[in-house]
């Protein structure tokens, strides 16, 4: 008698049937990813192909914007120190107030406070740079103009603060304020969001140990968040980079100027505002300038980016936002 074959065909999972709506919004996400990067290079292509007679740019030939640099290099090298120099010192500004209203908003102030609170913050958000401009110039620059006398006279040996001071106050320091204020609600939303998605058990887990509110905090909360602090800087320093009509106003740029000082009349321009100033006059390769201007702008913003995401990777490992 023939002995029967036993041996069971492996069964395969059903698979589950997609549903318009699934399939219609994959497709959709998926042309949207992929736009975003066609865009981006598009803008990269243009800005390449369009600054490439900059670097024939010679100030004999009256190719060179404004005053300052024999050469495309001399012209940009000053203005992107100066980009950079204004939104460091404004990111250091908003920083820590944005960390402290955030928490304030997320684990101190009681529930309606912290409601009006979010709503004045974002409101901030939606206020045009040429109103902060107008403010910086005509209600900061008067008023804080004292305090500057007063770190002129008292600091004056270290090299940030050495005088003479602006009179008005259109300084680097002035400029970074401005700059602070705007960047604060889009840092301050940002961090907030990110200490309210805290576990709640790790918070209790804190507290049950014995620790106090703070040390909860510091324990459990900022760790935790310390990925979207991160974004939120970058986020706010990509807008600090890139402003234009807040510094143009504020500031009182002196053309191919590298200076660290912080109070003085004489400060450094950024590119953002360099391009504002002078691409209405401006034709031929002077534009092409004034485009190279705008690329290498572009390169430090996605290099800062590109930063801010490896150390984000680098720390991911240590909190559950990601």
């Amino acid at each position: 008698m023939g002995i029967m074959s036993t041996t069971a065909s492996p069964q395969v999972a059903p698979r589950a049937k997609q549903r318009p709506g699934d399939i219609i919004f994959s497709r959709t996400s998926l042309i949207a990813g992929v736009l975003i990067l066609v865009i981006l290079a598009g803008v990269a292509i243009f800005l390449v192909g369009q600054a490439l007679p900059a670097f024939g740019a010679s100030r004999a030939n009256g190719d060179i914007p404004g005053t300052a640099g024999d050469n495309v290099w001399e012209y940009v090298g000053p203005l992107a120190f100066g980009t950079l120099w204004v939104a460091l010192i404004a990111l250091l500004i908003a920083f820590p107030f944005s960390i402290g209203i955030g928490l304030f908003i997320s684990h101190y102030a009681n529930r309606k406070f912290a409601q009006v609170l979010g709503y004045v913050i974002d409101l901030l958000a939606a206020i045009p740079s040429v109103v902060f401009g107008l403010w910086g110039i005509a209600v900061l620059a008067p008023a804080i103009k004292p305090f500057y006398d007063w770190l002129s006279t008292y600091l004056g040996w270290i090299p940030l603060f050495a005088g003479p001071v602006a009179n008005p106050a259109t300084s680097v320091l002035t400029a970074a304020i401005v700059l602070a204020i705007m960047i604060l609600p889009i840092m301050t939303a940002m961090n907030r969001e990110v200490f309210l998605q805290t576990p709640a058990l790790h918070e209790e887990a804190a507290l049950a140990l014995g620790a106090t509110h703070w040390e909860m905090i510091k324990m459990a909360v900022l760790p935790f968040a310390r990925p979207g602090i991160i974004s939120g800087a970058m986020l706010g320093l990509g807008r600090a980079l890139g402003e234009t009509m807040a510094v143009a106003m504020v500031l009182s740029a002196t053309p191919g100027l590298v200076s660290f000082a912080l109070l003085q009349g004489q400060n450094p321009n950024t590119i953002a505002a360099a391009i504002a100033q002078n691409f209405p006059e401006a034709s031929g390769t002077k534009i092409s300038v004034l485009i190279f201007g705008g690329l290498v702008l572009f390169v430090i913003s996605i290099a800062a980016n590109l930063g801010a995401r490896w150390i984000v990777n680098r720390r991911k490992e240590f909190s559950g936002a990601n």
